[in-house]
């Protein structure tokens, strides 16, 4: 039996300061970074503010999403040493999605191509 990694069972709400003081250091916002968040999920912004304040664990914050973002498979690249878009595992495959959407905005790319707007 293989035991889950450990970013499965963290709290949301402990990483989710590390996304905005990212996006915040590089002169971006927190509003930039839920809107980012809420497009990946399909969360309202008070259901995300309920997660983080309730401290839900990533893999539940990931399966309870109302509708992950179809557009979300247009996301390449690389985070950790490892190509996005060949991370076998679903749940790890999604939170690498969500790094890389929030280094792209500390990277200072526009909000349109970050969300993948056609």
């Amino acid at each position: 039996m293989t035991t889950k990694h450990k970013i499965y069972t963290m709290s949301f709400a402990k990483v989710y300061p590390c996304y905005v003081a990212k996006a915040e250091k590089k002169g971006r916002t927190k509003e930039e970074v839920d809107e980012i968040i809420r497009w990946l999920t399909g969360y309202s912004q008070e259901e995300l503010d309920a997660h983080i304040e309730q401290e839900t664990d990533f893999e539940t914050f990931l399966a309870e999403a109302p509708e992950m973002n179809p557009s979300r498979k247009l996301i390449k690249g690389v985070v950790c040493g490892i190509r996005v878009e060949n991370i076998e595992e679903p749940t790890m495959q999604e939170i690498r999605y969500m790094d890389k959407l929030i280094d792209e905005l500390a990277k200072g790319k526009a909000m349109e191509k970050i969300l993948r707007a056609s």
